[in-house]
């Protein structure tokens, strides 16, 4: 899918700031280490390291990436060198993990298990 299509298919960008998100619990974390499996959990960060062919693939990953997290208004800290792209997930106003963490994790799970 080309990045036309795909900023198409998001919804328009969010104006301002993610809606206020309430912390996980200590359950819902370690249920989330179950449903996630691929994703560290540790210091109120969910993050995943993920390998790709070369730096183009890399790239155009964080760009997909990155639509979806404009859509969302809830951005990533990450890193890319080469063909790896490590991507740390925590909502910086609550101080920890909430659902929008969960949230965006499963919708880059979901473009890695798509393709």
């Amino acid at each position: 899918m080309d990045l036309t299509t795909l900023r198409q298919r998001l919804p328009a960008p969010a104006q301002g700031v993610a809606p206020a998100a309430a912390r996980l619990s200590e359950a819902q974390i370690r249920q989330l280490q179950h449903e996630r499996p691929l994703w560290a959990v540790a210091d109120g960060r969910l993050q995943r390291e993920f390998r790709f062919r070369d730096f183009v693939d890399a790239f155009a990953f964080m760009t997909r990436v990155a639509l979806i997290a404009e859509a969302m208004g809830h951005h990533p800290d990450w890193s890319n060198v080469y063909n790896r792209v490590l991507i740390t997930l925590t909502t910086h106003d609550a101080g920890g993990l909430t659902d929008l963490d969960v949230q965006m994790a499963r919708r880059i799970d979901a473009l890695i298990d798509n393709g």
